[in-house]
């Protein structure tokens, strides 16, 4: 139990109604939890305002209510408080109410269009190589240390997002690396977290079905770098045009990351194979597993983030030689026939384009790429037929597939990825709407020494149609095409 008064510490509050002696167990924001001791904060989603709710919530017995405006009538023994942004003083209150755990870890946040969930989560590794108890909050799974923890969002909501930081500072962690998505920094799921650092992967197209324009997304993953103190470190990408866009008036201590360019930390690709990357970082060889040069970004941003936070340069080279991919990105299968087949949770162009690039690169001229990809529903629909078009473009052939339609006619989806394939390039084109079908004739027609790339869905089991999570995963699909047994 925690007193309101706690809670609401630094919250912008305009008026309350009743009394503020109140001690509180639980803080909710869907009325259906609603209850005794709960606080109930009226939050405006893009689907429902929950302030048509809090009659529900009063009735189910919530003694006090948080929301943006209070509401007329009468409600017996209710405290209202108003405050100017629900979502903000959500996420105040969740931090007050778990006695603000993110202060008691050195958290460090990834935000970027591509290279969050492989950078937040080898980071994770690393540090969990070097000895530390460590965090981990991504879009593949959530870690207290080495325990694991259902994920649903890329970044959780702030209630679920505090709890789980507490548990962490807890069980002794005394790190956590998380991805920090452009949703979560607009409606506030970060705010009033304390972080060490701040780490800028690249920006592209992406999302726009919910910002709008690129320039809304660019000021979403700024403002989080915009609120860094100044006793934290901000790394950004400086080979990418807005990466000093981002530390723009940024308080925290400035640090970039390049390839192409002068930096303070900065790297070479000395060898880039299947099996692994040969680079330099700073001088210094190492020899790496991962693949392509967007994971070299990847390495470098770790490296960097490992060194700014107190680690050893001997030791980190040492743990960054150890670390494996993560699950669904550039993940490779190989037949016994001598087909590879890759999975890659790229879904957007320019991480389509940067997986595809590596591939070619590799593979320099010896059999053809056969990608598959699809794209979601629901999402952003511009980003279409510019995927349908960089993987024609770049493939020997390609299969235009469904992804994750949601709630959208498959057919209307691929029509959109359609219009961005020119005549010519449709003479090495096939749509194939089934996902399991499509993975079966990319394997049929591939010999022995082509690529066979499924993009889109990565490390996700599920494809979801119509509202139903039905159980798919391009890597079982992949196997099972080429007579290896599961996990093989």
């Amino acid at each position: 139990m925690v007193r309101l008064q706690d809670i609401l510490y630094k919250c912008r509050i305009r008026r309350t109604t009743g009394t503020m002696e109140q001690e509180i167990s639980e803080l909710v924001f869907d009325s259906r939890k609603a209850g005794p001791g709960k606080l109930f904060v009226a939050i405006r989603g893009t689907v429902a305002d929950g302030h048509t709710y809090i009659r529900q919530a009063a009735d189910a017995g919530c003694p006090v209510v948080v929301c943006e405006e209070i509401p007329e009538g009468t409600f017996e023994e209710v405290t209202f408080v108003e405050v100017s942004d629900s979502h903000e003083a959500l996420a105040i209150m969740a931090s007050n109410f778990y006695g603000n755990p993110s202060a008691e870890l050195r958290l460090t946040g990834i935000t970027g269009t591509n290279g969050k969930t492989t950078t937040a989560t080898l980071l994770h590794r690393l540090f969990t190589g070097l000895g530390y108890k460590t965090g981990l909050l991504s879009t593949v799974k959530n870690c207290i240390h080495l325990k694991e923890v259902p994920t649903t969002h890329t970044t959780p909501d702030a209630v679920t997002l505090n709890r789980l930081l507490r548990e962490m500072a807890d069980a002794g962690c005394s790190y956590c690396f998380m991805e920090v998505s452009s949703h979560a920094v607009v409606q506030h799921r970060v705010t009033g977290l304390t972080f060490a650092g701040g780490v800028f992967t690249n920006l592209t197209h992406d999302h726009l079905d919910f910002h709008k324009t690129f320039d809304a997304y660019l000021k979403a993953k700024k403002q989080f770098f915009d609120h860094l103190p100044a006793e934290a470190f901000a790394l950004v990408n400086a080979d990418d045009r807005n990466g000093l866009v981002m530390v723009q008036n940024c308080r925290a201590r400035i640090k970039t990351a390049a390839i192409k360019r002068q930096a303070d930390f900065s790297c070479r690709i000395l060898e880039n194979h299947f099996d692994g990357l040969q680079l330099s970082i700073n001088g210094h060889e190492v020899w790496c597993r991962l693949v392509g040069t967007f994971n070299a970004y990847n390495l470098l941003n770790i490296y960097a983030t490992a060194i700014m936070l107190g680690a050893g340069e001997v030791e980190t080279l040492t743990e960054l030689s150890r670390l494996q991919a993560v699950d669904g990105r550039f993940e490779y299968i190989k037949a016994p026939s001598g087909t590879i087949g890759i999975v890659d949770y790229a879904h957007t162009p320019d991480a389509l384009l940067n997986v595809i690039a590596t591939i070619n690169a590799i593979q320099a001229g010896n059999g053809r790429l056969i990608t598959v990809v699809g794209a979601g529903g629901d999402r952003d629909r511009s980003k279409r037929p510019v995927m349908a078009a960089i993987a024609t473009e770049n493939s020997g052939l390609t299969i235009l597939t469904s992804d994750n339609p949601r709630t959208e006619d498959p057919e209307a989806i691929l029509n959109e990825m359609r219009s961005g394939v020119s005549a010519e390039r449709m003479k090495n084109c096939l749509i194939i709407s089934n996902r399991r079908e499509a993975i079966r004739t990319a394997c049929a027609m591939a010999a022995k020494e082509d690529i066979v790339l499924v993009a889109g869905k990565g490390h996700e089991t599920y494809q979801e149609i119509n509202g139903v999570k039905h159980h798919f995963d391009d890597r079982e699909e992949l196997r099972e095409c080429f007579g290896l047994a599961k996990g093989v």
